[in-house]
């Protein structure tokens, strides 16, 4: 199936897709500051985490499902563009291994690491497992 807008159309509209202080990462944020935690953003460690804890060696990145290829069944975010496909599968699946090896390095140097995926936000229960992740809030 072919690309509906034109290449320059598309350039455009990829270019407005935020990389950093998305509105998943500004969800994550205002639950932590409301349970106390303090914390650094997008520090130079690798995969550069969202939301950093450096005390603790704890980081939390927040993943949008479609570009991190959320693997969840239930995910329904995560999905395939049935156009172009020749671009996106390799492009999503080298993301995914970027992350993965990010993630392997972090913990090697001693990180505790923990993903929020965006489908998650609207999950009762995050605000329990971030403090359970992060544990006491002083340090």
């Amino acid at each position: 199936m072919p690309d509906t807008l034109s290449p320059e159309q598309r350039s455009a509209r990829m270019a407005l897709i935020r990389h950093k202080n998305t509105k998943p990462e500004h969800t994550v944020r205002r639950i932590l500051h409301k349970l106390g935690y303090r914390f650094r953003l997008h520090a130079n460690l690798p995969g550069k985490p969202d939301i950093v804890f450096s005390k603790r060696r704890m980081v939390i990145f927040v993943h949008g499902c479609f570009w991190h290829s959320h693997a969840a069944p239930s995910c329904t975010k995560a999905r395939i563009p049935k156009s172009n496909q020749a671009y996106w599968v390799p492009k999503l699946r080298r993301n995914t291994e970027r992350d993965m090896n990010n993630i392997t390095q972090l913990e090697s140097e001693g990180w505790q690491v923990m993903t929020v995926w965006e489908c998650q936000l609207q999950q009762p229960d995050l605000a329990e497992r971030l403090r359970v992740f992060l544990g006491p809030q002083r340090l």
